[in-house]
């Protein structure tokens, strides 16, 4: 092998090297329920970030939301990996969140577990408010934007969450194939409509 090649592909291998190990997301808004780092770090541990060694610093963060309208998602990906997001929302408490979707995976060449694919709710349903988001195979240096509907309940302390499932990566410990953000939403019902009672009632 020619030393340029030798070089080529060495450099080849540097480039790709953070895709294959990590992927890392902020969530901008709502308010995260952590403080996060620059990559948004801590989020490996599910339902709500952290790590096996950093639980997170709270924020005490709350954000108040009208049930039955719709709150702003934002989310900035910080480090690149092809997937997509989901969203999701415990009325009592984050033990209500869903499992993290289950992923399709293979054996690469070195004996990694990879993922390939996950499932994808549709249509959704409690607890899952979207699904199948911001779906992408390229890095994309702006943040993922959208709408999702809140149902018309009333809870002092709902937990929102929003994932981050990542394809062609192998398994962390903790979190295998996704990641995780959290916020704190304080949501008062509308009056004018009718309560959601496809929803768990506040038991606080």
């Amino acid at each position: 092998m020619s030393k340029i090649l030798r070089i080529t592909l060495l450099g080849m291998g540097l480039a790709l090297a953070p895709t294959i190990s990590q992927a890392h997301f902020r969530l901008l808004a709502p308010a995260s329920w952590i403080e996060e780092s620059q990559l948004g770090d801590p989020q490996k541990a599910g339902p709500c970030g952290g790590t096996n060694a950093d639980y997170g610093k709270p924020t005490y963060a709350v954000t108040d939301v009208k049930g039955g309208s719709m709150l702003h998602i934002k989310v900035q990906e910080t480090v690149y990996h092809p997937g997509h997001y989901r969203v999701a929302l415990a009325v009592n408490s984050p033990t209500e969140l869903p499992l993290d979707p289950k992923a399709t995976t293979m054996t690469d060449a070195q004996g990694r577990v990879m993922s390939v694919s996950a499932d994808v709710m549709n249509p959704v349903m409690p607890p899952v408010l979207a699904d199948g988001l911001f779906q992408h195979s390229a890095k994309v240096s702006v943040p993922f934007e959208t709408d999702v509907a809140i149902p018309n309940i009333n809870c002092k302390a709902c937990t929102l969450q929003v994932i981050e499932f990542m394809e062609q990566h192998p398994m962390n410990n903790p979190g295998n194939f996704t990641y995780h953000h959290c916020a704190v939403l304080r949501v008062t019902a509308d009056p004018a409509k009718p309560l959601d009672t496809t929803w768990p009632k506040d038991r606080s």
